[in-house]
This record gives C-alpha cells, sequence and structure tokens, in this order.
C-alpha cells in the first residue's frame, strides 16, 4: 500500500501551445492539510481540475488510494470518496439550511430524492443533517433559507453539504476568498478539525492561513513545482520569495 492517499506522477496539460502544468508529481500523505499556492497563473485551479477530474490530463497519471483515477469521470471519483467544493458558493438558495442537508445526504444514504416529491421523504436524512449542521456551526439557522444567509455561513453550508457526500479527500477551491476575518476563523477551525478523518487539499491565497493550518505546502510557478515543505521551509525559500515579490532576494 502506498503511503499517500493521492499522487500525480508526469502530470501535463497543454491548450494548443501553451503547457499550463509541467510534470506536476504531488505527494498526498493521509489526514493531512496540503496546500497549493503560487502566484496567479501558476497552474493552481488547472492542477485541482485535473486532480477532480473536471479536465482530462494530457500526459501523466493520478493514483487515489492507490489506484488510478486518470481517466475516470468526476463523478466515479466523487463516489470513490474525492470531492471537491468550489470557489463560488453553490447551495440551494430557496431551500433552508436544514433543507440543504437533507437533499445533499440523499446519495451517499443510497436515496434517490426527486423535485417533485416532499422533502419529508428524506426524513430517514434528519440526524446525520442535524449532525452536520453542528459541526458547522449553522445549528441557529436550521430554518433560515441560504438566500438569507451571511456569505461566511454560506461557505460554511458549502462545507456542511462537501461533508454530506462523506468523502476521504476533500479539495478546497479558495475557502477563504470573500470571508471577514471572523468568518475566517470559524472555516479554520472547521478546515483543521476535518483531519481528524479525512485528509484536505486546498488552493487558498492568504498566506496566514496556509501557514496556521497546512502540514505540506506546494509551490507552482508557471505550472511546475517551484517549491514543497512545511510553512517554514518554503516562506525562507529564495526561489519562493522572488515568486512572490519579484526581483532578488536577500
Amino acid at each position: 500500500m502506498s503511503d499517500y492517499i493521492l499522487e500525480t506522477q508526469g502530470l501535463v496539460k497543454a491548450f494548443g501551445g501553451f503547457t499550463a502544468v509541467k510534470d506536476v508529481a504531488l505527494k498526498v500523505r493521509p489526514n493531512t492539510v496540503h496546500a497549493l499556492i503560487g502566484p496567479n497563473g501558476a497552474g493552481k485551479t488547472t492542477v485541482f481540475n485535473l486532480l477532480t477530474k473536471f479536465m482530462p490530463p494530457t500526459s501523466g497519471q493520478i493514483f487515489f488510494k492507490g489506484k488510478e483515477i486518470t481517466n475516470k469521470t468526476p463523478v466515479q471519483v466523487a463516489r470513490q470518496g474525492l470531492v471537491r467544493s468550489f470557489q463560488i458558493s453553490a447551495v440551494f438558495s430557496g431551500l433552508t439550511v436544514f433543507e440543504n442537508l437533507r437533499v445533499a445526504l440523499a446519495r451517499p444514504l443510497g436515496l434517490s430524492y426527486k423535485f417533485w416529491r416532499h422533502l419529508d421523504s428524506l426524513k430517514s436524512t434528519d440526524a446525520r443533517a442535524t449532525e452536520l449542521m453542528e459541526a458547522v456551526g449553522l445549528t441557529e439557522f436550521r430554518d433560515i433559507r441560504a438566500a438569507d444567509l451571511a456569505y461566511g455561513r454560506k461557505r460554511a453550508l458549502e462545507l456542511a453539504t462537501t461533508l454530506a457526500l462523506d468523502p476521504e479527500l476533500v479539495l478546497l477551491d479558495e475557502p477563504m476568498a470573500g470571508l471577514g476575518q471572523e468568518d475566517i476563523a470559524g472555516i479554520s477551525k472547521l478546515i483543521h478539525a476535518l483531519k481528524a478523518d479525512r485528509t484536505v487539499i486546498m488552493v487558498e491565497h492568504n498566506l496566514s492561513v496556509v501557514a496556521d493550518l497546512s502540514d505540506t505546502i506546494t509551490v507552482l510557478q508557471r505550472g511546475e513545482i517551484l517549491a514543497e515543505g512545511n510553512y517554514a521551509s518554503v516562506s525562507t525559500d529564495k526561489r519562493v520569495v522572488e515568486a512572490y515579490l519579484g526581483g532578488d532576494y536577500e
């Protein structure tokens, strides 16, 4: 068995004459938070899209739990336990917090929810929906429509609906984007708690969040891995400082 929950070998993505991802080899250990960072245009989003199968690689291989998933579809890898959230919140705005979670739980619990059926058909999900609400701090907002939630609480609800799929590996696309400091603290606490029984890969621009949460950081530049390690090592790497700040590092 591999020591890594996710690995890539020689991952390449080319668009015509432009190569957005060049020979990327990732190794992600289970029950850790692994951050992908880099300046704008570094290839972070493209790597994310390759890992979650929203985009096929030009070449290279992707392995999840020791099995190759290079040619799998997004639905297939999600069912295997690899699930992503998006930078733009994706919840049903007309449903309450509790209703959103009931719908999200329909698939992993083997239910087939039809939108013409009453939500009471999902009563078997109530206990787990309540647990998820508590986990992300939304219990008091149980009957509030998602459209009426503050932005930070919408992001918490999105994270809860992602967890409803019971993933082993969660990929978070800029989880702190647009959040105020209070909301950042809350979401950070949630992400930190996740690694007790899950693995997290995140793309994040907030370097203080990266420093606080990440066990391993992979720095990308122009589609290639520039540096990798813990925050202490990558933050003092001459190449990383130059990539972020420009000019010479002394």
